[in-house]
Formats: structure tokens, C-alpha cells, sequence
């Protein structure tokens, strides 16, 4: 399969400061990949290097086999920062036509995508607004429409739930969804919860390096499972403990648990078994997730 991105070697510095180092990864066409790490990791420099706007100093960087920012690459890649906003002096259909036309669109066909890329984000019924007539949502919305036009093969989408309701947060999370079959979405995010839902694949960054770049649900011959129950229970560690094939239960936080496990053949899978002794045992448990969190597996 043919790669998406593809990073070999990179470095950074910005005088005497490196800020990435030694940094190899590969995206492919597929489910979503989350980019996450701290402040200062050196997130918005390798977003930044990937999208052509600062150079690097070593390494190689592709795109669509291509080098970042030039014309192969431009109808076929887009990026959003967290920041963008279209202009608040002029309406959507205006601005996205004239964005659509920059791309080599003719006028008709701009109105046309325009349109289109509206619709795939719920705001068909807006084109003639102007964007400060929206929610700060519905906003976030149309900025995405934009990175839409042209049916990109990859799009970078930085923060793209910050500062969202739940619901609007809700919103773009299907709109990704729903596209990922189609497009690959890279995105940034500090929320985890969030990735996890979307994701398969992460570049953790740290300090400039790499750290992790694939979500687990094993690790070597052993499974997971990770319990966060609603209170706590005298026996509930004694009981998991002496199901077959569960070779550790620790407290991670408050009531969340990690359950490491071997899966023994012919046996009921160990969530079933779970679930009833919850039952046998009146146990309350809110929530129940195959694996480690992404929370737990970083950090």
C-alpha cells in the first residue's frame, strides 16, 4: 500500500534548540491518526513541516510520494489550523467558491463545490450567511468544509474540537467518521478520549521524540481490559483475581481498574465472565473498555 506520509530521519532546530529529533513514521490510507504529546512536544513543527510552510534541517519528508507544498500535492492535501476562520466580511458561498476556483475550479463548478462540501458538514441551509451569523460550532463547521473542497486524499485537522460544546464536539467527530472511508484525517487533539474513539494509530511526541505510534489492546501474549467501576467492592479483586487466565488486577485511579489476562481456549471471553459476576455479585461498574485507555497506554 502506497503511503500517505512518510517520514524518515527528521530534525528541527530552531538556532541551538532542536525540536524534532530523529523522527520516523508512516501513514497509509485508513482509519484516522492521532498526533498527541504535551505543550511544546512539537506538534505545530511537524504540522507545519508536513504542510510545506517551514523547511527542516535533515531527514526526508513525503507526501502522496511528493515533496511537501508543491503543485502534485496541493489538490490532493489539506490542512486546518486550529485557529482558522473564514473571513467575517464575506458569506460562506462566496469565499468558498473563490477558494474552489483557486484550486482550478471554473465558476460553475465552484458554485457546485461549494455546495457539495457544505452539505457533507450539515450546513447546506447557510451558503448565502455570513460565518459571525453562525455558532462558533457551525463556524468550526464551515471552516471544515473548506479543507473539504476538492476531495483531498489527506487532511490535517489541528484541534478541531477545542473550545466546542458537546454536541458540536459530537458533530465534527461524526463528520470525520463518516468521511474516514474516504479521506485520511490526521488530527491533533489534547482530549483522549476523543482519539481513542477515532483512532488506531498515534504518534505520541515528547520532547521532539516519537514515543509510541500504534494503540495496543495486547501486549505480547497477554490482553487487557480496563474497568472503571462505580464503587468499590471487599472482594472484587479476589474474585477477578481467580478467574482462569487473568494474570494481574491493579488500581490505576480512583475505581479503574487494569486486568491483564490470557485468553484460554474454549473458555468464555473474559468480558462475558465479567459481566457476570457484575451481576452474581451486584457489582455497578460505568464503564468497560477492551484494552488499555490511551490515557494509560502514554502516559
Amino acid at each position: 500500500m502506497s503511503s500517505l506520509i512518510k517520514v524518515d530521519n527528521l530534525n528541527k532546530s530552531f538556532g541551538s534548540k532542536q525540536v524534532l529529533k530523529d523522527i520516523n513514521f508512516e501513514v497509509v490510507k485508513g482509519e484516522p491518526v492521532a498526533l498527541v504529546g504535551p505543550n511544546g512536544a512539537g506538534k505545530t513543527t511537524l504540522f507545519s513541516i508536513l504542510c510545506g510552510y517551514i523547511p527542516y534541517n535533515s531527514g526526508s519528508v513525503s507526501i502522496l510520494g511528493e515533496t511537501p507544498s508543491t503543485a502534485a500535492v496541493k489538490n490532493h492535501f489539506s490542512a486546518l489550523p486550529q485557529d482558522a476562520q473564514l473571513d467575517p466580511k464575506y458569506s460562506i458561498d462566496k469565499q468558498l467558491q473563490f477558494y474552489a476556483q483557486l484550486q482550478g475550479f471554473t465558476s460553475k463548478q465552484s458554485i457546485i463545490e461549494a455546495h457539495r462540501v457544505l452539505s457533507l458538514v450539515g450546513l447546506a441551509d447557510s451558503y448565502k450567511v455570513k460565518p459571525l451569523e453562525l455558532s462558533h460550532g457551525m463556524r468550526k463547521r464551515a471552516s471544515i468544509a473548506q479543507s473539504l473542497m476538492g476531495s483531498p486524499q489527506l487532511i490535517i485537522l489541528d484541534e478541531a474540537t477545542a473550545g466546542l460544546d458537546p454536541k458540536h464536539a459530537k458533530d465534527i467527530r461524526e463528520i470525520i467518521s463518516n468521511l474516514s472511508g474516504d479521506i485520511t484525517f490526521v488530527l491533533s487533539s489534547h482530549d483522549l478520549s476523543e482519539l481513542e474513539r477515532l483512532c488506531d494509530q498515534v504518534l505520541y511526541l515528547e520532547n521532539g521524540k516519537l514515543q509510541k505510534h500504534k494503540v495496543q489492546t495486547s501486549d505480547d501474549d497477554l490482553q487487557y481490559l480496563t474497568l472503571r467501576m462505580k464503587q468499590h467492592s471487599d472482594n472484587f479483586v479476589q474474585e477477578i483475581s481467580n478467574i482462569p487466565g487473568v494474570q494481574n488486577v491493579s488500581l490505576l485511579q480512583g475505581k479503574e481498574y487494569l486486568i491483564s489476562y490470557k485468553v484460554i481456549e474454549n473458555s468464555a471471553p473474559l468480558d462475558i465472565t465479567f459481566l457476570t459476576l457484575c451481576y452474581k455479585n451486584n457489582w455497578a461498574y460505568s464503564q468497560l473498555v477492551k484494552g488499555k485507555t490511551l490515557e494509560n497506554q502514554l502516559f
